[in-house]
């Protein structure tokens, strides 16, 4: 069977008439093309938004504080203004530059990537710079770069050597501080132990610094710590180094030679030179110095024990009456350390209860009859036995003991007077410590409300001394006390300079004639004068006279002739322990 074409047979769906395949044929011709003409406008935007963000990248370089440069390897493709103005080079001449160039101690190759490195940078006009450089690799396009940050340290380091003077500088004088002269004392101490030259450490301290301040005011005390300064600096030679520890306390460094006693002659100087007067805003002031000198390599090389040596012997010249300079010896070393162990032996003490009140009977002049007893305390020493008050009060009063101290001694005096017949009074000395402390009303107010003891059989023995700091706050203080019912008793009287002016000023009841008058009674007619002249002033203010350190029958009867009002001392009786004193007041009087 032949097989013949109908046309008029239909194709089979699957097949494509020859009339069709032009048209689509021609589609696809024209979507290629459209494809290739949006490829173009992509790739021709693409690389205009690569251009603006290239652009923009440059702008923001530009703009940056930081010197930045973008360097094929090690040569500089381009940089921003900030590198410019560092270089002293334009972004043209900057271009293709070796990096080494600009960064001579620099090898971008040693660098690693995301690292910082101090270097300097050489500018154009020579001079070097010196810059924190930091490494970034970034891929810009499609190539792989490296941006250079370079930035300016010079402020930085302005800025740390600023504060590194701060550190090392006393803001008030311009001195070297504590800090400074540290580490200058270290680095002579171990220069001497390499070449063996001696030195030598002054420690300075004002005497009488505290006064100007309280009576003119911290704002001269600035002024008069300036001027110290500036003695000082004109004192010394240009090898000496002075600086300011703190307060008014000064430390020299003397790096001459010590032959021929240069450091004690220099410490003389020092005391000389700080007696003279200082002119304050009008005023005179002389503050004076004490100087303690300690010697290396005799005295120590040790920097902290230079210091420390010196210090003692400070301590020393102002133990000694102040105005004075005192050379280190060993044997302030033991006393220190005696000190130390007497400190923590009365702090144990009064823990342990080792401290015990002695009572010394003051009696009516004329008819010996027993009107009060003043409190006197006493150490009784575990392995010392009874220890002096001169050798542990005046410690007390330096570590501040001597409130816990103080306050044990009225409320144990306050308990024991309660136990004496005949409304018998109890006499309590303060030390000037315990005066300058605001809490000292409401102790005694509580006290009295704790023991019971009526405020009147209570009487507070103050030194002269105590008016000396601020009068005003010295007359609120004894106000207070006046008002809270208890008698006030001068101590001492005679020995200050402004004893009148006080008496007509202050509240007190009671003044003391000082024992130094009463030794030489009745014999010596110039103590027999004062003493009588005390007694009549006492009694013209309507005051209570009582004459102390009355040890013979003849002074006992001198001073009752001159109308004394009371009499203490060894003719009456010595000190007696609590129980003793209760016995001595059944006798209740005392023979003329």
């Amino acid at each position: 069977m032949s097989l013949t074409f109908d046309p008029e047979v239909a194709l089979p769906a699957t097949a494509v008439a020859p009339a069709t395949i032009a048209p689509i044929l021609a589609a696809v011709s024209l979507a290629l093309v459209i494809l290739a003409f949006v490829g173009l406008r992509l790739t021709l935007h693409a690389r205009a938004q690569a251009r603006q963000d290239q652009q923009r990248l440059r702008d923001l370089a530009n703009i940056a504080l930081e010197g930045l440069a973008v360097c094929d390897g090690e040569v500089i493709a381009t940089a921003n203004h900030s590198l410019e103005r560092l270089s002293g080079l334009t972004q043209a001449e900057l271009a293709g530059r070796h990096l080494s160039a600009l960064l001579p101690g620099l090898v971008l190759a040693d660098l690693p990537d995301q690292e910082e490195r101090d270097t300097e940078l050489t500018a154009t006009d020579g001079l070097t710079l010196p810059v924190r450089v930091l490494r970034k690799d970034v891929l810009l396009g499609r190539k792989r770069q490296t941006v250079v940050a370079i930035r300016d340290q010079r402020e930085r380091l302005h800025t740390e050597a600023r504060m590194r003077t701060l550190a090392f500088t006393d803001a008030l004088t311009g001195l070297p501080n504590r800090a400074r002269l540290g580490d200058v004392l270290a680095h002579h101490a171990a220069v001497f132990r390499e070449s063996g030259r001696g030195f030598a450490v002054l420690m300075l301290d004002l005497d009488r610094f505290k006064f100007v301040n309280d009576v003119l005011g911290h704002a001269m005390g600035d002024a008069l710590l300036r001027k110290v300064a500036e003695r000082l600096q004109s004192t010394l030679s240009e090898d000496d180094i002075v600086g300011r520890l703190g307060g008014d306390e000064f430390a020299i460094l003397a790096l001459g030679a010590q032959e021929g006693g240069r450091p004690q002659r220099l410490a003389a100087r020092i005391v000389e030179m700080m007696d003279r007067p200082f002119l304050l805003d009008g005023h005179l002031v002389n503050v004076g110095a004490s100087v303690g000198v300690a010697l290396a390599p005799q005295d120590g090389t040790d920097p902290e024990q230079l210091l420390r040596n010196a210090d003692l012997a400070l301590y020393q010249a102002k133990a000694e009456g102040k105005a004075r300079f005192r050379v280190f010896e060993p044997a302030l070393a033991e006393r220190v350390e005696a000190r130390r162990t007497l400190e923590t032996d009365m702090r144990r003490a009064l823990k342990a209860g080792e401290f015990e009140l002695h009572y010394q009977p003051l009696v009516d002049a004329r008819s010996g009859q027993v009107t009060a007893a003043e409190a006197l305390i006493r150490w009784r020493h575990p392995h010392r036995g009874l220890v002096s008050p001169a050798d542990f009060i005046p410690l007390a009063e330096e570590t501040g003991l001597i409130i816990p101290l103080g306050a044990w001694v009225l409320r144990t005096a306050c308990t024991d007077a309660l136990r004496w017949p005949n409304a018998i009074k109890v006499a309590v000395n303060l030390s000037p410590v315990q005066f300058r402390d605001d809490r000292l009303p409401e102790t005694i107010e509580d006290t009295l409300q704790a023991t019971g003891l009526p405020a009147q059989r209570l009487e507070l023995e103050i030194t002269e001394g105590v008016m000396f700091d601020d009068e005003d706050r010295t007359l609120m203080m004894l106000s207070r006390l006046k008002a809270a019912g208890v008698g006030l008793a001068m101590d001492d009287f005679g020995t200050g300079y402004s004893s009148l002016s006080y008496l007509r000023r202050f509240p007190f009841d009671k003044i003391k004639v000082d024992r130094s008058f009463v030794r030489q009674l009745p014999t010596d007619a110039e103590s027999a004068a004062i003493v009588r002249a005390i007694i009549t002033m006492g009694s013209c203010l309507g005051m209570t006279t009582t004459v102390e350190g009355v040890e013979t029958a003849e002074q006992y009867a001198f001073v009752a002739s001159e109308q004394c009002s009371q009499v203490q001392g060894y003719h009456v009786s010595r000190p007696l322990p609590p129980a003793d004193f209760v016995a001595f007041l059944i006798g209740q009087k005392v023979a003329a």
